[in-house]
């Protein structure tokens, strides 16, 4: 008996952070493949009525009045990201701004490490940027800026009439970002965030992510998930799967000694 309630204790310190850590996350992003977000016009908006509209969507509500709509496609090597500021109707040109963060290997530190790679632009401003993590103190809190590939895109604008959700003109950003940079996962790290110069509010996913500064990224340990549903996902992932194994393999270990020595 003394065994078994050993391992049960054993177990039980093991496993149960796994659990906990995971009871408030968000529920993941959903991101879909589409056939046509290669002939998108990249001017930060809806070029028409149709063009994002074979990507995932997710609506986002926040606790004062603000709204944003999220699109997500992959295709071939890019991921497309589109984030619609509705509720942000003051241009603020060259200083609202948006950030979308990928942790590629999905292991949350809560220092940035060099897999996680986050891309910004400001609203009609005239270059994006790339930051990378390197476990480096610096003002994007441990993320430096390295060279764009030549394939990044990532434009703002302010909407207009073709606007599928409201014809006032608001903030407007999209990202095409090469998988030759983030690498291919079924799941990644994932995190935006909006700057809104007129009110010096950041709005972010996940929602509880506090900003300290126009500059600063939250911390990897910090991001949700994005998941391709439509590719084969591991039921658990490997690291995961150790929690069970040696719990289990620890308590055959001392179940034998304990009968050797009967």
């Amino acid at each position: 008996m003394k065994v078994i309630k050993l391992f049960l204790i054993l177990f039980s310190i093991l496993v149960f952070p796994f659990f906990i850590g995971n009871v408030y996350a968000e529920d993941p992003i959903l991101i879909s493949i589409s056939s046509n977000l290669d002939q998108i016009v990249f001017d930060g908006k809806w070029t028409n009525s149709q063009e994002w509209k074979k990507s995932s969507y997710n609506q986002l509500n926040f606790d004062d009045g603000s709204r944003i709509h999220l699109r997500t496609a992959h295709q071939e090597n890019f991921i497309y990201v589109h984030i619609n500021f509705e509720t942000d109707k003051v241009i603020n040109k060259n200083s609202d701004s948006a950030i979308v963060c990928f942790d590629t290997k999905n292991d949350k530190t809560i220092i940035p490490e060099t897999d996680d790679y986050c891309f910004s632009t400001t609203l009609n401003g005239k270059e994006p940027f790339t930051y990378q993590g390197n476990s480096i103190p610096a003002i994007n809190g441990f993320f430096t800026k390295i060279k764009n590939h030549e394939d990044f895109t990532a434009v703002g604008s302010a909407s207009d009439k073709n606007d599928r959700y409201d014809q006032y003109p608001h903030a407007s950003y999209e990202f095409k970002i090469p998988t030759d940079v983030i690498g291919r996962t079924n799941n990644y790290g994932f995190y935006f965030s909006v700057f809104d110069a007129d009110t010096q509010k950041h709005y972010s996913w996940p929602y509880d992510i506090k900003k300290q500064s126009i500059t600063s990224i939250s911390s990897p340990s910090h991001w949700g998930d994005l998941i391709s549903p439509d590719k084969s996902l591991p039921e658990l992932n490997f690291s995961i799967l150790l929690y069970f194994i040696i719990p289990i393999m620890m308590m055959f270990s001392i179940v034998s000694k304990s009968n050797l020595f009967k």
